[in-house]
């Protein structure tokens, strides 16, 4: 029976614990490079086993919030260099999430103020963007009209990731998680209700509509091996009008057992009751396990308690928790010795600077 503050083996990694700090947009780098403030914000969070970065956009066209660092330009990677350093010089180890919006994004953040790319021409109803509002300040609007990418524009936007996967390594990174969850471009082709194609990624068949998905895992594994690469994915979730449809059980086993033939270093859940979509159930996770063998990591309204539910019962192998750790930089020793949690106060989530960012104090001990 494992504990939330065992250690654990990742890829070739040993993780001091078994709790993960979760990916969490903070828009704080409005010429989108990774600073000194934020090599500070991860470093003071450093000791949670598996620190997973905020999601970073593979290219200018993969954006759906402006003032977030992406990883595609040498100034990126020089400044996202800092923030590993920062991170191992206390023991840390981190992964960079790899980010392509897709639909959900507007043409205030797009190059040139171009459309929104997507597996479809199809809105995300109901959805916003972090972007430029008609005042001009930085805000949430509502997503454009995507633009469904053409085939050649598909397996270029594979490369992406791709070279995306080398940049981080160069930066210094251990590994990183391909974001295929939440409703953006990776299941944006996973989901039948969306991917409305003709070509050979067209929704028709459980391999045709998974083909996006594992080409991206195959290019990013050639490029930086599959013991440093993981993916992120949410079955059941709702975010930024994904439909649930019939088969959504079947096609998210149908991925594990492909992602366990590829030996990744992990895969990751995120689970949307916190967020008001449906959870994953417990039956499906008992199945997913048994298709997929692997390191399995699950976050989403996430507690001591509910964790160490799930270590115990074997459900999981690393527990990942997102805004308790924005006001708790020491929350592996909160935890580990019950210590109150602070709140975080959720109007300064977005942009600013040091407020709600790195002021967030650690507990006080007499």
């Amino acid at each position: 029976m494992s504990s939330l503050f065992d250690p654990i083996q990742v890829g070739t990694l040993t993780l001091r614990n078994r709790i993960a700090m979760a990916p969490m947009t903070r828009a704080r780098n409005p010429d989108g490079v990774a600073n000194d403030l934020t090599a500070l914000y991860y470093s003071q969070r450093a000791s949670a086993g598996l620190i997973i970065t905020e999601g970073t956009p593979i290219s200018r066209s993969a954006e759906g919030f402006l003032a977030i660092p992406g990883i595609y330009t040498t100034p990126q990677i020089d400044g996202w260099r800092k923030v590993t350093q920062a991170v191992h010089a206390t023991g840390g180890v981190i992964y960079m999430q790899l980010w392509h919006v897709g639909r959900v994004s507007h043409v205030s953040i797009q190059p040139g103020g171009i459309d929104p790319v997507s597996s479809t021409s199809q809105i995300a109803r109901n959805s916003q963007a972090w972007g430029l509002t008609e005042r001009g300040e930085l805000g949430p609007v509502d997503v454009s009209q995507p633009r469904a990418l053409t085939t050649p524009e598909v397996k270029a936007v594979i490369r992406d990731f791709a070279q995306a996967a080398a940049n981080a390594i160069d930066a210094g990174f251990d590994g990183i998680e391909l974001h295929g969850a939440n409703g953006y471009l990776i299941e944006q082709f996973l989901n039948p209700l969306v991917n409305d194609r003709t070509d050979e990624y067209r929704s028709d068949t459980l391999e045709n509509r998974s083909r996006f998905l594992l080409e991206v895992v195959d290019s990013v594994i050639e490029r930086i091996g599959a013991q440093r690469t993981a993916i992120r994915l949410s079955p059941f979730g709702g975010l930024f009008d994904m439909g649930l449809y019939e088969d959504v059980e079947e096609t998210y086993l149908y991925v594990a057992d492909q992602l366990s033939r590829r030996g990744l270093a992990y895969v990751h859940f995120m689970d949307q009751l916190s967020r008001g979509s449906s959870p994953i159930p417990r039956d499906f996770l008992q199945k997913f396990r048994t298709h997929y063998h692997g390191t399995l990591v699950l976050a989403g309204g996430m507690t001591k308690e509910r964790a160490e539910q799930f270590l115990r019962d074997g459900m999981i192998d690393i527990a990942a928790f997102g805004e308790p750790f924005i006001a708790n930089p020491d929350l592996v020793e909160r935890l580990r010795n019950d210590w109150p949690l602070l709140k975080p106060d959720r109007a300064l989530s977005y942009g600013g600077g040091t407020q709600g960012y790195t002021d967030y104090p650690t507990y006080p001990i007499a």
